[in-house]
């Protein structure tokens, strides 16, 4: 089955073997995915969080609760700011 969420946000870790990706479903839901990739492995990222089938009214909620349930993409953040919430701010 073709993937029909649109990728909002995707952020990798350190190392870029993990990443998450903010998404928005046809129904205009959020949510999230936690995916691992090795570099020995063809096959490419993989679901490792299996948070996907939580649902959010909100992409702040969303990206909330990423950062809430992912220990590293927390730490990720705080060392880059998200530059919507910075814009004006200079």
């Amino acid at each position: 089955m073709a993937h029909v969420n649109t990728v909002l946000r995707s952020v990798n870790a350190p190392g870029a073997t993990l990443c998450v990706d903010l998404f928005r479903r046809p129904d205009g839901s959020f949510g999230f995915e936690e995916f691992r990739r090795d570099p020995e492995d063809v096959r490419g990222w993989y679901a490792v969080g299996h948070y996907s089938g939580a649902v959010f009214p909100s992409q702040v909620a969303a990206w909330d609760a990423a950062q809430a349930q992912v220990a590293w993409l927390a730490e990720i953040i705080a060392e880059r700011p998200d530059p919507e919430k910075t814009k004006g701010a200079e």
